[in-house]
């Protein structure tokens, strides 16, 4: 597009792989659809019953039922719902003819949703160039086999190969049963799980599997319009509701097995480290103990049940070796603040114009922004049942890297990927902590040293909140002048531990670029203005980090839209109709435009009321948010938020809404509340009275609207987050006059 900033040529790094390799569109297209047509690449062939058939990765039939495959781990975020009914769709089953399954590690299900944000292009723009980029890195992708859930990509990745995964199951269906009757394809139709013939006749698709097997999947290239849609875009119950409501579903910490035992830890509190030695002579003896083992960073309790585990867990006195990083909160911040120097530069994103000449014009304006770590803490604590023999290891636990579990169990206790089987579970959160391995080493080497017997591990929630990795600790030094009612340059450097480079480096692929994650909400910046330079600092030597709801936008959006609300507010001017005026992007316009119309925007309310608006894009997906505020005697309350956000397609109506919804709360109660700090080498905080979330009394009514004009279908667990802070903290200013740059905001403000 012609309003996209230029990139260096430095950065066209999957560009020019396209460019070297001949990569084009045809390519493209056939790599998207390859597992669903190659026998070769599917799994479900492996353990397939007799009479039995697979199309392609994502669908079995059995003479006794239907087995869809849910490609991603369900988190909560709905995978274990959406995914199968997108096949359903052009399978034409209805929702209680089907059995769900989780994906198993395999390559096949590689996911095609990370081309977009591995292509360094912006998400809107489609000139050849950045397409010839998208389809190198999902050539990339294929090649590497890379099987995760995140970065909001489920949806995009399987929206179109789900269905054609569903429409290649139904034709070969139909063709099964023209061979059977001798009625051509064409004259015959499907519904609710079966075949019917011209005169009514219905054959029930599990009649047909036996048949089916015998023939080659029909080929399919078009699929059905929006408007032939069933499920798609209308408003859904999730499948996976009921028997949430009710109780019934089994999560990874309500399996049970025969005979199996119970597992609680003491880990190094100091992230990383190993035990030195223990005394456990005072657990020994407590109710239900089996055995108390050493591993590599702590010990393990093996007893009756999880209660006793973690009781005589807590009694086990431990030394630790100490940790590598600076043992006191104060320590990190200085080292951040010491981190913008060349020697820590991951990259300079964008140099657009003469930012130096740029910030000598008009008035200057500038600002220090920090946001500190944080913890995922889901309601479900880290736990995973495991076994080994002299087979392998066989493991239960929710995770979003299947191949990755594999790869660290074995790697933990000496054996080879291929000899650990993983089964996914139902996760209750994630958040990004089920994309770590705290639980998998652990337990791989607890169950190495109970050599038949299946071990149930489950993490205190203490132990989860000390043993988490958190979100990046992040610094962001801003300036910017304005003149003449508008903004004429600003230079944004952001200084970060690296959240995705890290967790790269724990799954064994570790690379030296420069983490991308730093440079989302100042790389993606799009408004006009003149001159503008964005750099990130990647900080060294302090606690790890790893990915959280949004990853680098969760901080970097909350600088950017805060500052650029000071430049907005120096220069005279409107914090929403600037916006407006300043976005180059039709599309996103729509969607600051849709916002303010949401929220009635008029300007400032007045009489202690304050209203703040942020935009942010992250992983493609555009989102506008507008907070209202209150001034009371008690502190601020939160009255209301209106979302607008535009995902090329809303697939299921219901759960974009609750997404949205839940992504707004969780950003703006971790902005309010949430920080973990650092005494002695570990966590202070250690459980939810210390992190608190948002209070049921202080959620906001949270109005929500979903666009499609964006050209692609994309996600929306993550997007939300990132304005929800600056939007708060803009309107807090509104209503009091008053900065807050920092997070969390309730160490300034009181909340009520």
């Amino acid at each position: 597009m012609a309003d996209m900033p230029t990139l260096s040529r430095r950065t066209f790094v999957f560009a020019s792989v396209a460019a070297a390799g001949g990569v084009a569109f045809g390519q493209y297209a056939r790599a998207q659809q390859a597992p669903a047509s190659a026998a070769a690449t599917n799994p479900l062939t492996a353990d397939l019953g007799p009479n039995s058939v697979t199309f392609n990765p994502w669908v079995e039939i059995s003479p006794q039922k239907i087995t869809l495959i849910a490609q991603h781990a369900d988190k909560g975020q709905g995978v274990g719902s959406i995914q199968p009914l997108m096949i359903a769709e052009e399978l034409d089953l209805e929702p209680n003819q089907f059995e769900i399954r989780f994906a198993g590690p395999s390559p096949a299900y590689f996911n095609t949703g990370f081309s977009h944000e591995l292509a360094p292009f912006m998400a809107p723009d489609r000139s050849p160039e950045a397409e010839k980029a998208r389809a190198a890195a999902l050539e990339w992708l294929r090649k590497a086999g890379l099987q995760m859930t995140g970065g909001s990509s489920a949806i995009p990745d399987t929206f179109d190969k789900l269905r054609m995964a569903g429409a290649v199951a139904r034709e070969t269906l139909k063709a099964t049963a023209a061979r059977r009757t001798g009625i051509a394809a064409a004259d015959l139709r499907t519904e609710a799980g079966n075949v019917i013939l011209p005169n009514g006749t219905k054959i029930p698709y599990v009649a047909l599997a036996a048949d089916a097997a015998k023939i080659t999947p029909v080929a399919v290239t078009k699929l059905r319009e929006p408007s032939q849609w069933r499920f798609i875009g209308k408003p859904m119950e999730r499948l996976d509701i009921r028997s949430k409501v009710t109780g019934e579903m089994k999560f990874g910490i309500d399996r049970k097995m025969d005979g199996m035992v119970y597992a609680a830890v003491q880990l190094n509190p100091n992230k990383g480290q190993p035990i030195v030695s223990f005394d456990a002579s005072k657990a020994q003896s407590m109710p239900g103990v089996r055995k108390i083992l050493k591993i590599s960073n702590g010990i393990a309790v093996i007893a009756t049940n999880s209660w006793y585990a973690m009781q005589a867990a807590e009694r086990v006195d431990c030394v630790w070796a100490p940790s590598k990083y600076p043992a006191e909160q104060a320590e990190h911040w200085k080292v951040a603040a010491s981190s913008f120097v060349p020697q820590f530069l991951g990259k300079e994103w964008r140099n657009d114009g003469d930012v130096d000449a740029g910030l000598k014009e008009g008035t200057l304006i500038e600002a220090e922004y920090r946001a500190p770590y944080v913890g995922h803490q889901p309601l479900e604590p880290l736990n995973g049942i495991g076994i080994v023999t002299d087979k392998g290891m066989e493991i239960w636990v929710g995770h979003q890297t299947p191949q990755s579990v594999q790869a660290i169990a074995a790697t933990a206790i000496g054996l080879k990927p291929e000899q650990v089987t993983f089964h996914n579970e139902w996760m209750g959160g994630s958040f990004g902590h089920r994309l770590e391995f705290e639980n998998v080493r652990v337990l791989a080497e607890i169950v190495n040293q109970m050599r038949g017997i299946p071990v149930k591990l489950i993490f205190s929630r203490e132990e989860d909140f000390r043993q988490d990795i958190p979100r990046q600790i992040a610094m962001g030094k801003y300036r910017g002048s304005v003149k003449d009612g508008r903004i004429v340059a600003a230079d944004f450097q952001v200084a970060a531990t690296a959240p995705f480079k890290e967790l790269l480096a724990r799954m064994g692929t570790p690379t030296k670029d420069p983490d991308g994650q730093l440079a989302v909400g100042i790389w993606n910046l799009y408004y006009d203005i003149p001159n503008y330079r964005a750099k990130s600092f990647e900080i060294q030597g302090l606690s790890p980090s790893t990915t959280w709801r949004s990853v680098g936008a969760s901080a970097n959006g909350f600088f950017t839209e805060s500052f650029i609300d000071e430049l907005i507010h120096a220069a005279g001017l409107d914090p929403l109709r600037a916006r407006i005026e300043m976005c180059k992007i039709p599309i996103y316009r729509k969607v600051l435009e849709t916002v303010g119309k949401m929220a009635d925007w008029k300007g400032p309310l007045g009489r202690g009321k304050g209203r703040g608006v942020a935009f942010v894009e992250s992983f493609g997906t555009a989102v506008a948010e507008i907070v209202e505020v209150s001034m009371t005697d008690a502190g601020i309350k939160i009255d209301k938020v209106w979302v607008a956000a535009d995902v090329g397609t809303v697939v299921d109506p219901v759960n974009f809404e609750n997404l949205v919804q839940g992504g707004v709360v969780w950003g703006l109660g971790h902005a309010m509340n949430c920080e973990l700090t650092y005494a002695k080498g570990g966590v202070q905080q250690t459980n939810y009275h210390h992190h608190e979330g948002m209070r049921m009394y202080q959620c906001p009514v949270i109005e929500v609207r979903g666009l499609e004009n964006d050209y692609t279908v994309r996600g929306i667990g993550e997007p939300p987050v990132p304005p929800a802070a600056p939007a708060l903290a803009n309107a807090i200013f509104a209503a009091t006059g008053k900065r807050i740059r920092e997070m969390p905001f309730n160490k300034f403000i009181d909340f009520v």
